[in-house]
């Protein structure tokens, strides 16, 4: 069902927009219409041509062929500067705060000419704040603030900086339930008060519960927009992608009473004094047994990840695998006794952006075959083996030269399950592994992580999608604070009551 607009409702159209990189096209013949005063959400798998639209519409790329209008005028826009100066703002999925400044500071950084003295831009933060129900305080620091708290700071400095049309990416990956709610919340405000959202998301039941209209992308070309009370999440699943939305249920146990990973009395201080980091973790995960953590970002799933896999090391704690004793072992030493690690950063932890696929397979797995021929690289087997893991993964890619930053999100990410459960692993530690990703990838990803499980492999789930944590996990622990508390049976609990449970508010 194509939706119509009147030129006084919209105040952005995209017309016929193109976009090519090397044996890539991001984008071809894409048409949206936003209206003002709505939550337009945009949905596609990953490749589909998302972010390079976004980036278009921002500034940061510019289109080979097509039209952008903001507001009934034909602009070119060549920097993030254009955009900003015609009312566009982003907040990215990343946040882009100083954790070591206050959120005044934060704010006005950039733009210290726009409102002038400390206490003018104060005011002007508050009465932003307060109209669009932001509950932000200027003189806190940010490093103080929850992920919730943190996106409402950046929702305020592209407010702060004039802006009409906000665009959000992925806006709800690291919140949990409430922090939802009250974002979505405050994207009410925001359209009551006339000013236009674009939502990028890949989770189609939020989408639905926020939006007014969906446009669907595949292949870099709009397939249609629709009115969200029209659809439901299955027939957007099918537009995307031609298929079901998938389910993430393990639904038969496969948990065996041999203990792979067993860690005992961990504690790790702060740095710099203070609140330990961890205190007196204790966690036993068993053969063909999913853990799934929950908790808040920054209350040590970072931690927890880090000292099991050697990068940190705790002021005490026992670590034992598959029965040997890994305390005080290197990082390679852990990968080589039989750890997989998929990490909560593709991009800063997990490639190297600018080598090929097949070097990419290498990493972190370099003192083992087929990657090795004694002393030396063997790029024969590391190629031929990365060429496995392309078609046994479903890495759509032109070849395994192509570098990784070419890559869609969802196919690096499927790039890095398959390299790290391509040595047969007796441990997996899975942080966030289908953040970011679209609907198709996940569902394989899914099906990689169950499969293993079902065939012995032992999983540690660090994600803060509850749905996905509830449908993979065999049992689930809560941290908070750097302890671990609770335990909940994911047959009986519900995101609601595991988003309490990580801030707290069930004490």
């Amino acid at each position: 069902m194509n939706t119509t607009s009147t030129s006084e409702d919209v105040v952005v159209r995209l017309r016929d927009i193109g976009k090519t990189f090397p044996g890539v096209v991001a984008n071809h013949d894409v048409n949206i219409d936003v209206k003002r005063g709505t939550v337009h959400a945009i949905v596609g798998e990953n490749g589909a041509g998302k972010s390079t639209l976004m980036k278009i519409l921002y500034g940061v790329q510019k289109p080979d062929s097509g039209t952008i209008e903001i507001l009934g005028t034909s602009l070119t826009m060549s920097s993030p500067a254009d955009a900003i100066s015609a009312g566009v703002g982003m907040v990215f999925q990343h946040f882009m705060l100083a954790d070591n400044l206050t959120v005044l500071e934060n704010v006005v950084l950039g733009a210290e000419k726009m409102h002038g003295i400390a206490d003018a831009a104060r005011r002007r933060i508050l009465e932003i704040s307060e109209a669009y129900s932001l509950d932000i305080e200027p003189d806190r620091l940010v490093e103080e603030l929850g992920v919730g708290a943190r996106q409402r700071v950046e929702i305020l400095k592209v407010l702060y900086r004039g802006a009409s049309i906000i665009i959000l990416d992925e806006p709800t990956a690291v919140l949990v339930p409430q922090e939802v709610d009250e974002l979505f919340g405050n994207l009410r405000e925001l359209k009551s008060e006339g000013l236009a959202v674009i939502f990028i998301s890949h989770k189609l039941d939020e989408v639905l519960s926020v939006a007014d209209e969906v446009t669907v992308i595949r292949r870099g070309a709009t397939v249609d927009t629709v009115d969200a009370s029209s659809v439901n999440s299955k027939q957007l699943a099918e537009m995307m992608v031609g298929s079901e939305l998938p389910n993430p249920s393990t639904e038969t146990s496969t948990v065996t009473d041999k203990v792979v990973l067993e860690v005992r009395d961990l504690t790790l201080p702060a740095p710099g004094g203070g609140r330990n980091l961890l205190d007196d973790i204790d966690l036993v995960i068993h053969s063909g047994e999913v853990l799934g953590i929950a908790g808040v970002e920054g209350n040590g799933q970072a931690e927890l990840v880090e000292a099991v896999m050697g990068m940190r090391q705790g002021s005490s704690g026992v670590f034992t695998l598959d029965g040997r004793d890994l305390a005080g072992r290197s990082t390679r030493e852990r990968r080589e006794a039989g750890i997989g690690y998929i990490p909560e950063d593709r991009h800063r932890h997990g490639l190297l952006l600018d080598s090929p696929l097949w070097e990419n397979r290498i990493l972190g797995h370099q003192t083992r075959e087929p990657n090795i021929n004694g002393p030396m690289i063997d790029r024969s087997g590391a190629r031929k083996d990365t060429q496995r893991i392309v078609d046994d993964y479903d890495v759509r890619t032109p070849g395994i030269d192509t570098l990784a930053r070419a890559l869609s999100g969802g196919n690096q990410q499927k790039l890095i399950v398959g390299r790290e459960m391509a040595d047969d692993p007796v441990l997996l530690i899975a942080s966030h592994p289908t953040r970011g990703v679209d609907v198709g990838a996940q569902a394989a990803i899914w099906g990689h992580i169950k499969r293993a499980r079902r065939e012995g492999l032992a999983v540690l789930l660090i994600s803060a999608d509850l749905d996905e944590l509830i449908g993979l996990s065999d049992t689930i622990r809560v941290i908070l604070r750097g302890r671990l508390g609770e335990t909940f049976d994911p047959a009986t609990v519900t995101p609601a009551l595991l988003g309490s449970a990580m801030t707290g508010a069930d004490a």
